[in-house]
């Protein structure tokens, strides 16, 4: 595709593309509603959108997974109900896999499939805030994950976040304790590597968190969607350091979620894992056993009157299909990093493009290092706030989501590399530039 004499498209044409939807502010857009807008957008204008908004896989999927769910269909698991708590391949392959790259034991027994990870935070947002009388809110370490607020939203769950741009390395504790002092904190989450900012909480910080997380007695749900995606150390050789960093080395009040939908490129089967430490799977809390009766098993709880509650099982071939992933990654056999270090190849080039053409990377640097390439990144431009730039570059066919929805206090937009193609480069390089030339006013002003 060669670069396009390309024209903006106009204020009017968008406004009606917002109103057709319902959409009424463009510049706090969910991503449902920019992939609704960027769409018919695209359809009504001819123009080929860039797509940098939804964090959906662009590598094949794995062909290991694929074989072993025809395999399993064979074997005629389609007529069975899978079991709540999981076919015992994954269970135990879950168990190996986490042992070989992450180094911290977790039983098989503990490791709960999930129909994607949005599935297994919302069941695990209800069990850690009902365990507790009175510990009934969330803390976001932001910026995150929107529909995870969206899920507390549904829920009627009342939550607090903050940013932690200002607050890393040893501000994060002061900061962190603020909140866990209020005594009504059930639970902190956070994605590492972190969806939309790219950034990676760093040991120390991983400590901190899980240090006050067993002072306050606060569940952590850790969320590893981007698995051994910090490319800026090699985390892809089993039995080996270094691991995946985890809050798992500092804490038992933890929850890990685990997803296909990156590392094996396996969005569309929805498989994941709630993988609980050992210890907080076998605490028993009054709380729940007035709710759910029995004794109060977190485990017993979470499988049976929590998550089946929600999906009634996962999909009995995605379970074969993911264990048999997991076990080819275990043995060596599947190098899942290698896979997904073309996202990082991506995102070099385009934030080349666009720091070439007047944009900054918003989140530059974690504790130590500048923050790395990958999956996701975070672009601003002087005078504009991230909503206005949201809609500034819909007019130049590029679609992204506004900052402001992840919890962040910065002024920019979360741009994601797994849609980019080659021929798109000199595209996106191109109306960028025009982009810059029609908005370098706005950074001489006073």
């Amino acid at each position: 595709m060669k670069p396009d004499k390309f024209e903006p498209i106009s204020e009017e044409e968008i406004n009606s593309v917002a109103e057709q939807f319902k959409i009424t502010d463009i510049e706090h857009a969910s991503i449902g509603e920019v992939l609704l807008m960027s769409s018919e957008l695209e359809r009504r204008t001819g123009i080929p959108f860039i797509r940098m908004d939804q964090g959906s896989p662009g590598l094949p999927p794995c062909t290991i997974g694929l074989q072993a769910e025809k395999e399993a269909l064979d074997m005629g698991v389609a007529s069975l109900y899978p079991a709540a708590d999981g076919i015992p391949p994954l269970k135990e392959n879950l168990s190996e896999f986490i042992k070989a790259f992450i180094n911290i034991d977790i039983s098989p027994r503990c490791c709960i499939p999930t129909a994607g990870s949005v599935a297994g935070s919302f069941g695990s947002f209800i069990a850690a805030t009902q365990c507790s009388e009175g510990k009934d809110k969330v803390l976001f370490i932001d910026p995150g994950f929107p529909i995870q607020r969206s899920q507390l939203k549904i829920l009627g769950i009342d939550y607090l976040q903050f940013d932690i741009y200002p607050y890393r390395g040893e501000k994060l504790e002061e900061k962190l304790e603020s909140y866990l002092r209020r005594g009504d904190i059930a639970a902190i989450i956070y994605s590492n590597p972190n969806n939309p900012a790219w950034i990676c909480l760093e040991e120390s910080e991983l400590e901190t968190i899980g240090r006050l997380a067993t002072k306050y007695d606060t569940i952590i749900l850790e969320d590893l969607a981007y698995f051994g995606m910090d490319f800026r150390r090699y985390l892809g050789r089993p039995w080996e350091p270094p691991y995946v960093p985890t809050v798992g080395r500092y804490t038992d009040n933890y929850i890990i979620m685990l997803s296909s939908s990156k590392i094996f490129s396996y969005a569309g089967q929805r498989m994941a894992a709630a993988c609980i430490s050992d210890k907080l799977f076998d605490r028993k809390f009054p709380a729940l056993a007035s709710r759910y009766g029995g004794t109060g098993h977190f485990g017993s709880t979470f499988i049976a009157s929590i998550m089946y509650m929600i999906t009634s099982g996962v999909t009995h071939t995605t379970q074969y299909g993911y264990a048999a992933m997991l076990k080819a990654a275990t043995e060596g056999r599947f190098d899942f990093v290698e896979e997904t270090g073309e996202y990082a190849k991506r995102a070099c080039r385009m934030k080349k493009i666009f720091t070439d053409n007047g944009f900054h990377i918003v989140y530059d640097y974690d504790v130590t290092l500048k923050v790395g390439d990958g999956f996701f990144f975070t672009i601003g431009y002087e005078g504009l706030s991230g909503g206005q730039l949201l809609k500034e570059l819909l007019s130049y066919g590029v679609s992204s989501i506004s900052l402001d929805t992840t919890g962040s206090l910065e002024a920019g937009v979360r741009a994601c590399s797994s849609r980019m193609r080659e021929e798109l480069y000199p595209v996106l390089e191109e109306r960028m530039r025009k982009f810059n030339e029609e908005h370098k006013s706005l950074k001489e002003k006073p």
